[in-house]
């Protein structure tokens, strides 16, 4: 195996780890309830302290991190990864255990974001894309076997016994990052640079298309599980499984998306985004039957996943002048997307629209990112024309 395809490795195996210790708590919300003696309502601010750690506390951590060395600064992070999990398996009151999720939540963006910089710098200029997609298998690999298997671990022997075992993946993750990844050098950017890199309107086009495009897969995936053996009237032993069969059709449309990203990323964005609106409104009309419904979720993650899987690497390119900390923000524009997706499809229930509304809010939010994703390609090729029109003794 050559170098290169080591360091990717390394990278993607710290990245099932985070993606497993992310996950992972919302199987096991009832237990955490039951022995903390709380609603499980509050279990579930367990979730989204995590996401809003990931969106606010995570830029702040790759601020600190901006003149760090780049290789050192994901041994850091991975650091952090293991003494948090540590600290869940240990948390004695739930307030303690709350404080550990978001201590752990400070290395997810910030690591999917200096890693993402890391990945983009060891191949050529042609594979970036394919570069932060094979990183980024990861986290997909660990909603098919990651999450999967800690939820039954901890279910089998105790909640704290899935966060134990997340604590030598962490040590073998940092392990592979030493020996595997490079040592690269962090840029010596100026903090007011590094601001102006990323407020660029190119750079929030594409943080907007993270969030909103979060919003849209989160306002339905959120509430899957119960639309499936409500709607669709799957046992929860059926619905956990087709719940495995969404993990391999997102880890299969994140490494096709990041081949054809590579090719002509935003017309990927852009016929995705068509696909996922028509994917929506049809949705109503599968989920009542079994093999529709199967069908329809499956190819649901391949596309949603294939479509968003460039805008990683997009980012990358688009702050050349704040790589580390844009790239940081994109995560953060992720699971921010994926906290207001939840919100959103909250308030619709609430309102008493039923499961099978939810996926025409999905649709109208998919549509908005369109009309985004198309502003994005207009700006693009407007800067072109006039680098193209700029006289060649310009100083820009």
């Amino acid at each position: 195996m050559s170098g290169m395809r080591k360091s990717l490795l390394a990278l993607a195996v710290a990245a099932f780890g985070i993606g497993t210790s992310e996950f992972v708590i919302m199987g096991l919300l009832p237990d955490l309830a039951k022995s903390f003696s709380v609603s499980i309502p509050k279990a579930g601010v367990l979730v989204s302290a995590y996401a809003l750690s990931v969106t606010f506390g995570s830029p702040l951590i790759a601020l600190l991190l901006a003149r760090t060395e780049r290789k050192r600064a994901l041994l850091i992070l991975m650091g952090i990864f293991v003494a948090g999990n540590l600290l869940c398996a240990l948390a004695p009151t739930y307030e303690l255990l709350l404080g550990a999720r978001v201590l752990t939540a400070l290395c997810h963006g910030a690591f999917f974001g200096i890693g993402s910089v890391v990945a983009t710098n060891i191949v050529p200029y042609n594979q970036r894309t394919q570069a932060v997609t094979l990183m980024f298998s990861g986290l997909t690999i660990a909603n098919v076997l990651g999450v999967p298997a800690g939820t039954a671990l901890g279910q089998a022997f105790g909640w704290r016994a899935a966060f134990l075992a997340l604590i030598p993946v962490g040590l073998i993750a940092l392990a592979a990052l030493y020996r595997m990844v490079p040592e690269q050098p962090a840029e010596a950017i100026a903090l007011k640079h590094e601001f102006r890199a990323v407020v660029r309107p190119q750079v929030q086009l594409v943080l907007s298309l993270s969030t909103i495009s979060s919003v849209a897969l989160f306002c339905v995936f959120t509430y899957i599980a119960p639309m499936l053996e409500v709607v669709t009237h799957l046992s929860p032993h059926a619905v956990t499984w087709v719940l495995v069969l969404f993990g391999v059709s997102i880890t299969v449309g994140n490494l096709v998306g990041g081949r054809l990203g590579d090719w002509r990323p935003m017309p990927l964005v852009l016929s995705g985004l068509v696909l996922l609106i028509a994917l929506f409104l049809a949705m109503p009309l599968a989920m009542p039957h079994v093999v529709p419904a199967v069908v329809l979720v499956f190819v649901w993650g391949l596309i949603h996943f294939g479509a968003i899987a460039p805008l990683q690497s997009r980012i990358v390119e688009q702050a050349k002048g704040a790589p580390n900390l844009a790239s940081t923000l994109n995560q953060g524009a992720f699971n921010l997307g994926n906290a207001l997706g939840a919100s959103l499809g909250g308030l619709v229930l609430t309102a008493g629209y039923g499961y099978l509304k939810l996926p025409f809010a999905s649709a109208a939010v998919a549509t908005v990112c369109l009309v985004v994703a198309v502003v994005t390609v207009w700006v693009e090729k407007r800067d072109q024309g006039q680098l193209l029109t700029a006289p060649a003794t310009d100083p820009r």
